[in-house]
């Protein structure tokens, strides 16, 4: 392409994609500086104004201000190359923070998605037979506390956020209780439990419990919690029938709860017992 000396503003706005108005402003900031004809004023630009252009866009697209582009292009400081390099640490910084704000959002989202997916494929399909699997391990933040029958509280659990916000952490996947007495849990009473969730920052040794790592008794419970001591017995009699023993505790994993909708009808809750065969060491 065979570019002329001068450019009016219309034809540079064209050539370069870029509106008369921003135009109109860089030349104002003397970031694109145009220049003046002497017998009509006519504000023109010349060939060394398109070479500013890819410049700055590339300026642009890493971010930085037009106040930044400007002292890269000109130069002027005293140690130009370090004060280059200082806005380019500065960036590199603010654009990690970025980046780690996105990848909690995005582990947030994602882990939110499957368990809708989850929770769809086990209604349509009306998943809620008993089965055993291996369950991995992974490490969960905890808080115990006590269980008083009131499960939409302990799901929605205003004790267990503070508590994140107070180790500046963030949660993510599905609520999990940890009943300490599958028997009181069965009979409706009141009892001990351990609070536990994924965060999306590693959470310290104090309060990371390991869960998983051990086979388990798995069920899908469908709908709302009130009989949910109905899937335990139907459990109970499956392990006895199947030759397993069961372990005094159980856990509750709550695939959609209060979090995701107020139609209980949709409510989807894997209810998961440690277990062992007959003869081996007690789970």
């Amino acid at each position: 392409m065979k570019y002329k000396e001068r450019y009016f503003i219309g034809e540079m706005s064209k050539l370069c994609n870029i509106s008369k108005k921003a135009l109109r402003y860089y030349d104002q900031i003397n970031l694109i500086p145009s220049q003046r004809h002497d017998y009509n004023n006519y504000r023109y630009y010349t060939r060394e104004s398109l070479l500013s252009v890819p410049v700055i866009k590339y300026y642009k697209q890493m971010g930085f201000t037009l106040e930044e582009m400007k002292e890269f292009i000109e130069g002027s400081a005293q140690h130009v190359f370090k004060s280059i390099q200082h806005s380019f640490r500065s960036k590199i910084r603010e654009l990690e923070k970025e980046q780690e704000r996105i990848r909690r959002k995005y582990v947030s989202v994602k882990d939110w998605y499957e368990l809708v997916r989850e929770a769809e494929m086990v209604i349509d399909n009306n998943i809620n037979e008993v089965s055993i699997k291996y369950i991995e391990s992974s490490d969960l933040l905890f808080q115990d506390q006590l269980f008083e029958l009131d499960l939409q509280w302990s799901i929605i659990n205003l004790e267990f956020t503070q508590h994140v916000e107070d180790m500046n952490n963030e949660i993510t996947g599905p609520v999990i209780i940890n009943f300490s007495s599958r028997k009181n849990r069965v009979e409706g009473e009141d009892q001990k439990i351990k609070m536990l969730q994924k965060t999306v920052i590693p959470c310290s040794e104090e309060y990371k419990y390991e869960f998983g790592g051990d086979m388990m008794v798995s069920c899908y419970h469908l709908g709302d919690h009130k009989d949910i001591n109905k899937t335990y017995l139907k459990m109970e009699r499956w392990a006895a029938n199947n030759g397993y023993l069961l372990g005094e505790e159980s856990f509750e994993r709550y695939v959609t709860d209060y979090w995701t909708t107020n139609n209980s009808a949709k409510f989807v809750t894997e209810v998961l017992i440690k277990c062992s065969r007959h003869g081996d060491p007690e789970t």
